[in-house]
């Protein structure tokens, strides 16, 4: 790999990329594949927020390799079925170390996943509409060309922050939901000179 810039590099299939993605192959098909393409459905996203909040003070590419596992706990982020979990649920989850065994984000994750039922049981596609909501208007700032340019909060992710934990979420805080904005779409931070820059 060929450094471009600060924030670029150039990869051995010629194509340049987001730094970030360049070292580990996982990383990369996730540059690719999925950072900053637009998601959409409140199950997807469901497991997107669920993802974030236990990557919360910790590095993304540990919930990748561990996102299979994830899946297969967590019913594949099936909304009804992580909500009807209960505390034997999580006793049990405590003691699998495939995944992050962490209490409180395991909890979170099944009052989030009640919260979300509720929220779209009478109107499928509440999720997604709800957060899509506080997604900027594209191109509403300068894309990013190093590392310093990229916020870890915005005012957007500050105020979803705030409404999600009125509404009773947790573990939604403002950088965990700008990641959530990032990774999702809402926003596009590949960085200027990378191929997947809009």
């Amino acid at each position: 790999m060929t450094e471009v810039s600060e924030a670029v590099v150039l990869g051995d299939d010629g194509r340049s990329r987001c730094s970030w993605s360049a070292k580990d192959e996982e990383y990369r098909r996730y540059h690719d594949e999925e950072w900053g393409a637009p998601l959409h459905g409140d199950r997807p996203l469901f497991e997107k927020l669920s993802l974030e909040g236990f990557q919360a003070g910790l590095s993304w590419i540990t919930i990748l390799r561990r996102r299979d596992r994830f899946r297969a706990v967590f019913h594949g982020f099936d909304i009804d079925r992580v909500a009807q979990m209960g505390p034997s649920d999580v006793e049990k989850l405590m003691l699998d170390p495939t995944i992050i065994r962490n209490r409180a984000k395991i909890e979170a994750a099944l009052s989030n996943a009640r919260l979300v039922r509720r929220l779209v049981a009478e109107s499928p596609g509440a999720l997604d509409t709800l957060l899509w909501s506080f997604a900027p208007p594209p191109q509403s700032r300068p894309r990013p060309t190093r590392f310093g340019d990229v916020p870890a909060v915005t005012p957007e992710s500050t105020a979803m922050s705030k409404h999600l934990r009125g509404m009773g979420f947790t573990f939604v805080g403002p950088t965990t939901l700008y990641a959530l904005m990032q990774s999702a779409g809402m926003v596009d931070d590949h960085f200027e000179g990378c191929w997947r820059a809009a």
